[in-house]
């Protein structure tokens, strides 16, 4: 491969921190909102519902743009609303009487870049010419849970040294991630993801039984990972009753960091293990990590079990990519822009569900979590119903 394709592929590994910035920096400031401003926690939750939201609508929407108007145009837009949303943060809320209404349009904005980042990094690294497409797609998605490690921890020490009131600061200076790479894409090559005349019809990939079943696969790793991270932090600070800022470490920040080593370890290695093995122990060992959340007496098991599902899932996700793109050549934009669909529809269904349930139950987490089980359950079943279609 060509040292210009390899800038090409650390550009879309900086996309993706971009996409960890997005997602993770405004969660930590939810207390900070609700002090400064006076909106009820029940308001600011909407902000990722809303944040998910603008992704799922726009990965619904983009394959036919996309294609249209090109993926150069494409990832330098979705850069630049990351970057705007991001300024947008730290300015609306003042100009707005009602400061939810700047916060909302702010989470729309870069929620907007977001879902095009979705569809279209692992694409553009997909078509680049690397011998090991498994290999480059696993570590491209490390590099997600790696930002999700940075945000979290870079964040903190900036809270901590200049003080959280001062959060409007940092948020310009996490636009600069998106505002820097956005002028990278300006030059690097991009690769066609499909020949001419060689792509497959929508009507056609949808009417193969295959493509579904690795739709299931989405939804379910996207669940299975987000039941666990998204509730990570209360888990920890209800059970081992520490403060917010510790939870955000022992939980997600644990969680996020043994997601992305699972990822590196097989970004490195891939080309020597058979994926579809090791998606299977790993949907094994994600159901081993929930019984273990939700059954275990000891609050500290639990948090490691919450350890052990990062590493468990962390290679869902991209391994499901790398799979259906084999299974399915010329598959497009379209066919990434569903599975994209499909994961983020997974992302927010499972934590959803635990949250419904915990709910039921007395606010009882290790319940909620017990429920979410039945996504990494469907995810070993899906699997092995793959391996015996393509056999």
């Amino acid at each position: 491969m060509s040292q210009d394709y390899n800038k090409t592929i650390r550009a879309c590994f900086t996309s993706y921190i971009v996409q960890a910035i997005i997602n993770n920096f405004v969660p930590l400031l939810f207390l900070t909102f609700e002090k400064e401003y006076g909106i009820s926690l029940s308001k600011i939750a909407l902000l990722v519902t809303f944040n998910f939201g603008i992704q799922l609508l726009v990965d619904l929407i983009s394959a036919g743009v996309i294609d249209r108007v090109g993926y150069r145009i494409s990832m330098i837009t979705a850069l630049a609303l990351c970057a705007i949303g991001l300024i947008s943060l730290a300015l609306l809320p003042g100009l707005f009487s009602n400061p939810w209404i700047g916060l909302l349009l702010a989470v729309m904005i870069y929620g907007a870049g977001g879902g095009l980042l979705e569809v279209l990094v692992s694409p553009v690294v997909e078509a680049c010419p690397t011998n090991n497409k498994e290999k480059a797609m696993s570590m491209l998605h490390s590099f997600y849970c790696w930002g999700h490690v940075g945000v979290v921890l870079i964040s903190t020490i900036f809270f901590v040294l200049l003080g959280v009131e001062n959060w409007r600061i940092l948020a310009l200076l996490w636009a600069v991630v998106p505002l820097v790479n956005m002028i990278s894409f300006f030059k690097v090559p991009i690769a066609p993801l499909v020949k001419e005349n060689e792509g497959i019809s929508f009507r056609t990939l949808i009417g193969k039984k295959i493509f579904w079943i690795f739709m299931i696969l989405m939804v379910c790793a996207g669940a299975g990972e987000q039941a666990v991270s998204q509730w990570a932090s209360a888990f920890a600070e209800e059970g081992l009753k520490v403060k917010k800022a510790v939870g955000d470490l022992a939980g997600p920040m644990f969680f996020a960091a043994m997601m992305g080593t699972s990822r590196a370890l097989y970004g490195k290695y891939g080309e020597k293990i058979d994926l579809q093995k090791m998606m299977t122990y790993s949907g094994i060992l994600c159901i081993a990590s929930y019984l273990l959340i939700s059954l275990s007496p000891h609050p500290a098991l639990g948090l490691i079990g919450c350890g052990i599902c990062g590493l468990s899932v962390g290679i869902m996700w991209p391994g499901t990519f790398s799979m259906a793109s084999a299974s399915m050549r010329g598959g497009g934009t379209a066919m990434f822009a569903f599975l994209a669909l499909a994961g983020d529809l997974g992302c927010s269904t499972g934590p959803t569900l635990v949250g419904q349930v915990s709910g039921i139950f007395e606010n009882n987490l290790k319940v909620g979590i017990l429920a979410a089980i039945i996504f990494p359950i469907l995810f070993v079943i899906s699997i092995r119903y793959q391996q015996r279609s393509k056999a």
